[in-house]
């Protein structure tokens, strides 16, 4: 008998044969106390009396499979006679349960650098019902394609995985609308959680916003000669940035307010002079807190600007000249030389 059938049902039992007439012949059934099912005696015309089984209470399967009852026939002797047959019901099953997930919510954690085929996590929901009703189908619910994309579930195991590669610097975690579905078509829903854990796979970039070229050998100390910005998308210390300068120069890099390197200056940390170094060329070196730590590189050339702050310089200091008294008039006596280490109009020489 199935779970789903309506009280008031009725099952027709046959009838017990008495060889006795009369009153000492069949007068009636009893059935064994039960919850569910009793007994009616229907009479025919011909005075035989059969059993009916009828139910009185729904059946459930799944608190009950079976039942096994006692169906008694009596007749009317002094003391009366009895026969007894067993009543073996079995409770076929419908689909009046849906499947229930083990969680509500899972969580799962996942690395960014974890290779496609990566076991996300495992989803199991159970069903109280029986055979095709009980078999469960896993799948995905509504989602935005981008997310069905990155991820596959089993539909047999309700195994999920990675099927594309993670960024974190893209989406730091994801929400899947997982799907259970029995036999006879019925739905349960999970959501599964992901988040996404940041690996150092990103190197500082360097960016010069601005870089004053070329600079006055005669600035002062303190000046700011180029603006930058260093971007590591990395999160926590992945991200975290220090910088270096390395080559021989007279200049310092500064960070920001705070202590941060995100936007550092370079400043003159000594006077210039040309004369000494027509430019400068030195390399800024960015590292981040990582393990193993990445680091990005940027060249810079910084030319430096003649001031006039060299006088011109005799090559002698005193010059020693004899002159016959009868030398000619407009004649060559001697010829003195100056030179300038500045550049250009400063270091062009009048006498």
């Amino acid at each position: 008998i199935n779970e789903f059938t309506s009280p008031g049902a009725r099952f027709y039992l046959g009838m017990a044969e008495d060889a006795d007439v009369g009153r000492n012949s069949l007068q009636g059934y009893e059935l064994e106390a039960n919850e569910y099912f009793t007994v009616e005696v229907k009479e025919s015309e011909d005075g035989s009396k059969s059993a009916e089984l009828v139910l009185r209470h729904s059946l459930d399967r799944e608190s009950e499979q079976s039942l096994r009852l006692i169906l008694t026939a009596l007749d009317g002797g002094d003391p009366p006679l009895t026969g007894t047959a067993q009543l073996w019901i079995n409770v076929t099953d419908a689909n009046d349960n849906p499947p229930v997930f083990a969680q509500d919510r899972y969580r799962a954690r996942l690395r960014e650098d974890a290779p496609p085929g990566s076991t996300v996590l495992n989803v199991s929901a159970s069903d109280a019902d029986d055979g095709i009703n009980a078999r469960i189908t896993y799948g995905f619910g509504e989602m935005p394609a981008k997310v069905l994309q990155k991820f596959v579930v089993d539909a047999q195991s309700g195994t999920i995985k990675l099927q594309e590669a993670l960024d974190f610097e893209d989406t730091r975690a994801f929400s899947l609308a997982v799907e259970a579905t029995d036999g006879g078509g019925l739905v349960a829903h999970c959501k599964v959680e992901v988040e996404v854990l940041d690996v150092n796979d990103n190197a500082p970039e360097i960016t010069i916003l601005s870089l004053s070229s070329p600079v006055p050998e005669d600035a002062p100390v303190g000046t700011v000669v180029a603006l930058l910005n260093v971007n590591d998308p990395d999160s926590g210390e992945n991200g975290q940035v220090w910088c270096e300068l390395s080559g021989e120069a007279p200049l310092s890099i500064v960070a920001s307010s705070g202590g941060s390197y995100k936007n550092p200056e370079l400043v003159l940390a000594k006077a210039l002079d040309r004369e000494e170094a027509a430019f400068h060329e030195l390399v800024l070196r960015a590292s981040d807190g990582g393990d193993p730590a990445r680091t990005g590189t940027a060249r810079i050339r910084v030319t430096v600007l003649d001031a006039n702050d060299n006088a011109p310089v005799f090559s002698q200091a005193e010059y020693t000249v004899r002159v016959p008294e009868d030398v000619p008039v407009g004649s060559v006596l001697v010829t003195v030389t100056a030179t300038d280490a500045d550049e250009g109009l400063n270091g062009y020489v009048k006498y």
